[in-house]
């Protein structure tokens, strides 16, 4: 059997009943936290000039957008997904290094809410585009990720899989429209080197190239059969090494979307490793950065490639800078979305202590990576004591979790200039929505929750 066809027949077997009920609670989270993310980025300057273009460039009352009004189903996904990224606090899968949320959700409420599908079908969706696209990311990483952002490329195919779900494709629609996905997957990693905008367009594109992928399958539109394992196909023109055997061992029977990620700290979790140690070392020592003579932050090569930058000049650059983070974590104590801003961007102390911290790769550590994003920190003080702390999961990972009371915590403060009775209602929404019937009725709470 091909593999497009390994994937299209477990899509279109895959039933909301074969689902545990662990999974479908994990699921309801995800699409929680990524209307707080979607939310809090709904009103950053790089949405709205796409939510604009999105209104200029007119389109079918379909579905709803994050930012208010309705557009075609397309468009939607394109703004709902570039919003929900933003704010760097959408989820991530340690092995496949993909922010799934923000690519597979967007593009499954764009078509549930068009086609007025029930709460159980969006998840099914969801839980389905998960899966395929934390496989594909499987296969194709660490190599692919070097060049490529893993949820721009690896993302189109879970968007295509879930919105193919949806539609109720059969198998031939679906290999054709994985075709049509993979052959549109792009995103590379050069915008980091000039903190270019471009990063949002990512998911949003990925989100809606997995739209029109499907929706061309459904017209009879044909796609490569072999887009994944071809000779000119994804693994060998995207990766330098790839496992084929990551894409149908164990489908249909793991559920990998418990194995989700789900973040605390504003910025790359390439950063949060050293952040989640600053910030517990602060509240155990309540230590002077005036005390410090030099911080190691000793890490995997990925976080090295990504985040090695001693001298951002943006609030956007900051989140990419693990010099910085480790910084801002250790004298402010904590790394939410309220603390990256311009006025701790140049703060005096914090920029400081930026110049103290080195980074550096850790050849075990590295070995490790992706199974573990690790690092160890040495702190070393002006009067020759060293401290150092160390820690293989980041807060947030399945191994060091987070409770679905903070993840509700959390996305009540992202989503902190709604009324509270809205958030809470809202909340209430998607934490039972399998009882929805028609996912109409929960977008059009976004209708007067929406922030602009």
């Amino acid at each position: 059997m091909e593999l497009s066809q390994d994937i299209a027949k477990y899509i279109k077997s895959t039933k909301y009943e074969d689902l545990p009920q662990d999974v479908v609670s994990y699921t309801k989270l995800c699409i929680l936290d990524y209307f707080g993310s979607a939310f809090a980025g709904s009103a950053k300057p790089p949405v709205k000039m796409i939510d604009e273009l999105v209104r200029e460039m007119g389109g079918e009352s379909q579905a709803t957008l994050i930012t208010g009004g309705e557009t075609s189903v397309a468009n939607a996904a394109l703004v709902n997904g570039a919003a929900s990224h933003i704010v760097e606090l959408d989820d991530i899968h340690k092995a496949s290094i993909i922010h799934a949320a923000t690519v597979v959700i967007p593009a499954a409420l764009a078509i549930a809410e068009w086609k007025e599908l029930s709460g159980k079908d969006l998840i099914t969706a969801v839980v389905v585009g998960y899966e395929v696209s934390y496989r594909v990311g499987e296969a194709v990483s660490p190599s692919h990720y070097y060049y490529w952002h893993n949820t721009a490329t690896c993302g189109t195919f879970g968007s295509a899989s879930a919105v193919a779900k949806l539609l109720d494709l059969g198998e031939e629609e679906i290999i054709h429209t994985l075709g049509s996905a993979g052959t549109q997957a792009a995103g590379l990693w050069e915008f980091i080197e000039d903190g270019a905008m471009t990063k949002q367009l990512h998911p949003g594109k990925a989100a809606m190239n997995g739209v029109i992928s499907a929706l061309l399958a459904q017209k009879g539109f044909t796609g490569a059969r072999k887009i994944l394992d071809g000779d000119r196909g994804f693994f060998k023109a995207m990766s330098d090494e790839f496992q084929v055997e990551k894409i149908t061992k164990g489908l249909g029977e793991q559920f990998k979307i418990i194995e989700n990620s789900y973040k605390i700290h504003a910025s790359c979790r390439h950063t949060h490793h050293a952040m989640d140690l600053m910030i517990d070392y602060k509240k155990e020592s309540q230590i002077s950065s005036e005390e410090i003579d030099r911080i190691t932050v000793k890490t995997y090569q990925v976080a090295i490639n990504i985040t090695d930058n001693d001298d951002p000049n943006t609030e956007y650059a900051s989140k990419f800078s693990l010099q910085y983070c480790t910084a801002l974590a250790l004298i402010n104590g904590q790394g939410g979305l309220d603390q990256f801003n311009d006025q701790a961007l140049w703060n005096d102390e914090i920029r400081s202590l930026m110049k103290r911290v080195d980074v550096q790769v850790d050849p075990e550590i590295d070995r490790l990576y992706p199974d573990k994003w690790g690092a160890v920190v040495e702190i070393q003080l002006k009067s020759g004591e060293t401290i150092t702390k160390q820690t293989d999961y980041p807060k947030g990972d399945p191994e060091n979790p987070v409770t679905a009371v903070e993840l509700l915590d959390k996305f009540m403060k992202l989503s902190h200039k709604l009324p509270e009775d809205d958030r809470e209602l809202f909340a209430d929404k998607v934490m039972a929505l399998e009882s929805l019937e028609n996912v109409k009725d929960l977008m059009k709470a976004t209708k007067t929750t929406h922030v602009s």
